[in-house]
């Protein structure tokens, strides 16, 4: 039998060695028929995994965990977690394992692969069409540039799933940087362990914020560069119009990472209160909303954190809180500077965009960048674009992408979308020189529109696999505009039914 090793399939087993109160040693459910449905060979590549061992009989059990190499040692993981604002103590991998790590450091995780102790009454298992949505969504988000979990690989089970219906079953094979969430912090908490949550802060530190170490708390340091990271994906969201749809404290990485693609969608007709998720009854998760619920998280967070910060309770709460009162305007500056990107216009002159510091004339002449128009002017700019996005609830993302015609004179496919009531916000926007050149580099064309995924979802779970693989080559290109691809642009026709997405556990 071929050794996994001799192609770079090498794992370890670090978290499951250093944590063994965080994690279950446990095996993968047996999968009688594997048969391949989607492989990144891209990812692949850059992990150093040969695709042709992946597709072989081997490779295929190692992606649904029914093959484990030497040195690694699965693990369902636990963690706690705020799912809609109620507080569960003990969730975890109900139906997913941590195999271990890559050899640059990476995990590799598996969805559906059976019952594990923290299953909850659940089968374990998973049907085709979610995973495959995870699969595209996660491989669009990666190409929009949004820090996120990749996909490897889809192996459908030849195991009926029984939901609502009979479904045929899957495991997704995913890489992140880790897995650790602030809902691992909340379970570490819960044990009363305070050295077991140092040794978790001090690892989290290691792996994905080193920069603290040396910083005069390492802890508090910590809680600010993960704030950092979530402010700054938060607002890449809503700069693409995605809407995760379960923000769970468990749902919320230490990296900064997009985790755990189940109710989520894009936004196409432009309302702050889209909510997509089935059980999302009370809009807790819309797409407005999502900026506060990820404050209100890393306060969770930061919780946890208190015993590490000052052996002064009090003093740790008043120190962290005032680092969490910092998230809005840190929010603010990355939303802000992200806009000014799809709007073409430079940075404002002592403030490079997303650097988070100040430079003097000097530093931009230095580096050739020419100054954009002050805050005083792109602010009353940007409250006016919210005005009319509102107003004319516009397909999003047609929009942003109809504005770069707009920037060279041509404004005939935004008046298409929203008639006269642009005319005075794009002469305010025009005149201010936005380049078009930069505009096309972050708008994109094309995103994974809402009835396009469900039609190849559907597809495939009936066997046809070409739509789903025609949708990921679109959505995994999506600033080039492709001729004969004009449906994969249209948002959904008027008088569509709303869409609705579910979990799909």
């Amino acid at each position: 039998m071929t050794s996994p090793e001799r192609f770079g399939v090498r794992l370890t087993d670090g978290f499951a060695h250093d944590f063994p109160d965080l994690g279950v040693p446990w095996k993968a459910a047996d999968v009688p028929e594997p048969r391949l449905l989607a492989l990144n060979e891209p990812l692949a590549d850059e992990l150093g995994l040969d695709p042709d061992y992946l597709r072989g009989d081997e490779g295929l059990r190692l992606l649904t965990g029914t093959h484990v190499p030497s040195g690694a040692t699965p693990v369902a993981q636990a963690y706690a977690g705020h799912q809609f604002g109620g507080y569960s103590p003990r969730l975890g991998d109900g139906r997913a394992l941590l195999m271990g790590e890559l050899p640059d450091g990476r995990d590799l995780h598996l969805k559906g692969s059976g019952r594990t102790p923290f299953a909850r009454g659940g089968d374990g298992l998973a049907a085709v069409g979610p995973m495959l949505r995870e699969y595209l969504i996660s491989e669009a988000m990666y190409a929009l540039g949004v820090p996120t979990t990749r996909a490897l690989a889809v192996v459908g089970t030849g195991v009926t799933v029984n939901r609502e219906q009979p479904l045929p079953g899957a495991v997704l094979a995913r890489v992140a940087s880790s897995h650790l969430r602030v809902g691992t912090f909340q379970f570490a908490r819960s044990t009363g362990d305070v050295e077991l949550v140092r040794r978790l802060a001090d690892h989290a530190i290691a792996r994905h914020h080193p920069q603290a170490v040396d910083a005069e708390n390492p802890y508090l340091a910590l809680f600010t560069a993960v704030l950092d990271a979530q402010a700054s994906l938060v607002a890449q969201w809503m700069l693409v119009g995605f809407i995760h749809g379960v923000m769970n404290t468990d749902n919320t990485t230490i990296s900064g990472e997009t985790i755990d693609y189940g109710p989520c969608a894009f936004m196409e007709g432009f309302d702050p209160a889209t909510v997509f998720s089935s059980i999302d009854t009370q809009g807790r998760y819309a797409y407005g909303n999502q900026p506060p619920i990820v404050q209100w998280n890393l306060a969770r967070f930061a919780e946890t954190l208190v015993p590490l910060i000052d052996d002064d309770e009090n003093a740790a709460v008043e120190t962290l809180t005032a680092a969490l009162g910092t998230f809005p305007a840190r929010y603010q500056e990355a939303w802000t500077a992200g806009m000014r990107t799809k709007l073409g216009l430079p940075a404002a002159l002592g403030r490079p965009a997303g650097s988070g510091e100040s430079a003097g004339p000097g530093e931009l002449a230095r580096s050739g960048e020419s100054a954009g128009p002050g805050d005083e002017v792109v602010e009353p700019l940007l409250e006016e674009l919210s005005r009319l996005l509102s107003a004319t609830r516009v397909d999003y993302t047609s929009f942003f992408r109809a504005l770069i015609p707009a920037a060279a004179g041509d404004t005939r496919p935004v008046r298409e979308l929203v008639g006269e009531l642009a005319d005075g916000w794009l002469a305010s926007w025009r005149a201010l020189d936005p380049s078009a050149a930069v505009m096309a580099g972050v708008n994109p064309a094309y995103i994974p529109r809402n009835r396009l995924v469900e039609e190849a979802l559907d597809a495939a779970t009936a066997g046809d696999l070409e739509p789903f693989e025609e949708l990921l080559v679109v959505v995994t290109d999506p600033y080039t505009e492709l001729p004969g691809r004009e449906r994969f642009a249209s948002p959904a026709p008027p008088g569509s039914s709303p869409h609705v997405t579910f979990c799909g556990t």
